[in-house]
């Protein structure tokens, strides 16, 4: 005798519910970024009702050092930290919409010496710290992930690594503490370096798309200086973006037939799996302005919500960036990120100087 017997399935987690995670930090991103606007506006009106010259600090480096000072004293709540994550999707929704202040002549604007510079800091930076791991005897693994991240997208370009070199947890972590540190210290030290040499927009946007690693960074450095270096600093990295599919693809059939990672069994599909979509979402928009789709009340709704979305983005620069957790990584790795990533800054600024010599 058989009978029937009814297995009950747990109610799956709506869509609505797991939304609802995110809700906490998204606030903690809104809060902490809108402090740092609101400190920016407060700054500027109390200079001019007083007559004084207070200098611009934009909402961008406020948002960022709030941040940093809630993840070093008090710490993210556990409760806020799935929504914190989400400011990678903020940064690439804002850069989407960012297209619409980009026409194609704007992008055409970057020029064939300025993509041979994107071409020759990829090769910089894999030379630069492949060989710097192997003085300081770095884990093999450890050393490709550090190559990929200062070559290409900083955190997202060793994320996309990680998987498709089996590298371990432990190399990710370290690699990655080492980029957000040099990130954090970019966002001081470029604006400073630009305007003692006196750049031009152009030619700071296009070296800090060239030399700071991770997009939010990148676009917060090239901010920082004026709006016009910050169209051309994303200009820039967007064209490394967009190399993170061959690199890395080069690097997993580099450890496969070296026995330390699994095959690629499709190197098309593989491409178009690590490949930034968001770069073609924002050349969709950058088509449509150019064509006039948008309105010029829409495109300045569109670059308002732009705004808006790095506001997110900054902040949870901040949130993630905890001082202690880097200290405790250990010195070489950050040692060999803070030396390679001085000689691809002080390379890509030779670069960039020269180039804007010839194209001027």
């Amino acid at each position: 005798m058989t009978s029937d017997v009814t297995v009950i399935s747990p109610p799956a987690f709506g869509i609505g519910t797991r939304y609802a995670r995110l809700l906490p930090g998204i606030v903690l991103l809104l809060l902490i970024g809108y402090l740092g606007k609101l400190t920016e506006q407060s700054i500027a009106a109390y200079g001019r009702a007083h007559q004084v010259t207070l200098p611009n600090i934009e909402y961008v480096l406020w948002a960022i050092v709030f941040g940093l000072i809630v993840s070093n004293t008090i710490g993210v709540p556990s409760i806020c930290e799935a929504g914190v994550e989400t400011y990678e999707f903020w940064l690439k929704a804002g850069i989407v919409l960012l297209g619409v202040r980009f026409v194609l002549g704007d992008v055409l604007r970057l020029g064939g010496l300025s993509l041979v510079a994107v071409v020759l800091e990829l090769a910089i930076s894999i030379v630069v710290m492949t060989a710097l791991g192997r003085v300081f005897k770095l884990p093999p693994k450890l050393t490709s992930l550090l190559s990929i991240g200062a070559s290409i997208c900083g955190v997202s370009a060793i994320i996309a690594a990680k998987g498709a070199i089996d590298a371990d947890d432990e190399d990710a972590s370290y690699a990655i503490a080492a980029i957000l540190a040099l990130g954090a210290v970019s966002l001081f030290l470029f604006p400073v370096i630009g305007h003692a040499l006196g750049m031009s927009d152009a030619s700071y946007g296009l070296w800090v798309g060239l030399a700071v690693d991770n997009t939010a960074e990148a676009t917060a450095a090239g901010a920082l200086y004026s709006d016009a270096a910050g169209k051309f600093a994303v200009l820039a990295k967007t064209a490394r973006n967009a190399t993170i599919g061959f690199v890395v693809l080069g690097y997993a059939l580099y450890w496969v037939r070296r026995g330390g990672a699994a095959g690629v069994a499709n190197k098309a599909a593989f491409l178009w799996q690590k490949f930034p979509k968001f770069v073609l979402g924002f050349l969709l928009i950058s088509g449509l302005a150019t064509a006039g789709f948008f309105t010029r009340a829409q495109s300045t709704d569109l670059a308002n919500l732009s705004r808006w979305a790095f506001l997110f983005t900054f902040a949870g620069v901040g949130l993630r960036t905890n001082v202690r957790a880097l200290a405790r990584q250990g010195w070489r790795p950050l040692v060999v990120g803070v030396a390679g990533e001085c000689v691809i800054a002080t390379v890509t600024l030779a670069m960039v100087l020269i180039a804007s010599r010839f194209s001027s």
